[in-house]
């Protein structure tokens, strides 16, 4: 990604699309979740962009968005609580799922 920055719209319905993917498993219920929060079309553009990328390339798109917008504590608390719903949305709290929590909490904080 060169110089390619996302609103922080786009931006969040990535990193939740991240989180819903963590046990290899999209239930209807995280991405309605995530529907909720965008609209269709930029959920459809950072659902194209997810499904090309590795985990480390998103992690990177990630930080360096991070890095270009100037999140509040209040936003990335909110952000923090959106993907905890994405991951107790199964009542199943993985190891997979706990790894990414781990990492994303490093990278926002």
């Amino acid at each position: 990604m060169e110089n390619e920055y996302w609103s922080k719209s786009e931006l969040q319905v990535y990193i939740l699309l991240l989180c819903a993917q963590a046990d290899n498993v999209e239930t209807q219920e995280e991405i309605s979740f995530i529907k909720s929060k965008a609209t269709a079309a930029t959920v459809e553009k950072m659902q194209h962009e997810i499904d090309g990328d590795t985990e480390d390339e998103s992690l990177q798109k990630i930080q360096d968005n991070l890095a270009w917008h100037n999140y509040s504590p209040r936003e990335i608390k909110e952000l923090k609580k959106e993907m905890e719903t994405i991951f107790l949305s199964d009542d199943k709290y993985l190891v997979k799922e706990s790894s990414l929590s781990e990492i994303l909490d490093n990278i926002l904080f």
